[in-house]
């Protein structure tokens, strides 16, 4: 059971392993949206967004339904939000880390520089 769960992640973060793909899921926690608004929101030529959108409908993150002669893209669950959210965060506290190391490296600079040298 256990070899199945992490399969299905290492699948599951695969398929998500793409900025275009990120941007996508981000615009759809937003609420559904045809392929023409995403197309149009993410400022990406038509073939790159399809190619993206078949890759997360075939890996059940997304879903499209078909209305008149366009297809609507909804988010297959919800957790999504969540999981960018999370990501979101992660990110930020990685970022706080890199400022904190560098802002250290400025200090002893400084100190380096106020030292008289002989």
């Amino acid at each position: 059971m256990n070899l199945e769960m992490q399969q299905f992640k290492a699948e599951f973060f695969k398929a998500l392993a793409h900025p275009l793909r990120i941007r996508i899921l981000e615009l759809l926690s937003d609420g559904d949206k045809s392929v023409n608004e995403i197309q149009t929101l993410v400022g990406s030529e038509g073939s790159a967004v399809s190619q993206q959108l078949t890759i997360l409908r075939a890996k059940n993150i997304v879903t499209g339904t078909k209305e008149g002669n366009k297809v609507i893209y909804t988010l297959k669950d919800p957790m999504i939000i969540e999981l960018l959210a999370v990501a979101r965060q992660i990110f930020n506290n990685h970022l706080v880390d890199t400022i904190t190391i560098l802002d250290k490296f400025k200090e002893v600079d400084e100190e380096a520089a106020a030292t008289p040298k002989n």
